[in-house]
């Protein structure tokens, strides 16, 4: 199956393999929801190999991420794509998203700071950033991205995402951001088994 986003080139019950190729990047993410948590994450950019470590371990997917892109020009085109294709393998995983849970939400601090994450995972698009940064990167990576990040995985992934967080150390709010969404996934993805079909008063999701 092949879209804007990427292509799902594998598939099964709750997980997907879904690459997308441009002149700009070239990815593979593998994404298991029923997972152990356990990562392959290379996109080129440590810090945000370390921020999808950390949302994978906390929501116990199971991870794997390569990538290749443009790192010459800048981050910018690796970091959003990645986001992209990760979201589209989270829908693929997903697939009718009948019996989940459907919404999460987790807060989590880091030394002095903190972030809460509140998602919905039943098909509905859309992203509410609230993370005060105060530099302008942690290590390699441009901490304006980290919306973009957000964004774009709620876009790709049919996913509502609002996230905040204050904090005086930007690596330590990223990161509880991160860890943060990753536990509220885990929570709105798990399976209900007291559900029947999707979890919505219209009998749909999306």
């Amino acid at each position: 199956m092949s879209s804007q986003i990427g292509t799902v080139v594998a598939s099964g019950e709750r997980w997907a393999t879904v690459t997308r190729s441009t002149r700009e990047t070239q990815i593979t993410v593998t994404l298991k929801l029923d997972g152990a948590g356990e990562t392959k994450v290379d996109t080129g950019v440590g810090f945000f190999d370390h921020l999808l470590d950390s949302l994978a371990h906390h929501a116990l997917f199971d991870l794997e991420v390569q990538a290749a892109g443009d790192l010459v020009i800048d981050e910018h085109h690796t970091v959003e794509d990645v986001a992209l294709v990760l979201g589209a393998a989270l829908a693929a995983a997903l697939a009718d998203r009948s019996g989940i849970v459907r919404f999460g939400d987790a807060a989590v601090p880091m030394d002095e700071s903190i972030a809460t994450a509140v998602v919905d995972v039943g098909g509905r698009p859309y992203a509410v950033i609230d993370l005060p940064f105060k530099g302008k990167r942690a290590g390699k990576m441009p901490l304006d991205l980290i919306e973009h990040v957000f964004e774009s995985l709620a876009r790709a992934g049919g996913v509502t995402i609002h996230v905040k967080g204050k904090g005086r150390d930007d690596h330590h709010l990223a990161e509880a951001a991160f860890k943060a969404l990753g536990r509220a996934l885990r929570a709105a993805c798990a399976i209900d088994p007291r559900r029947r079909g999707a979890a919505s008063t219209k009998g749909a999701l999306g």
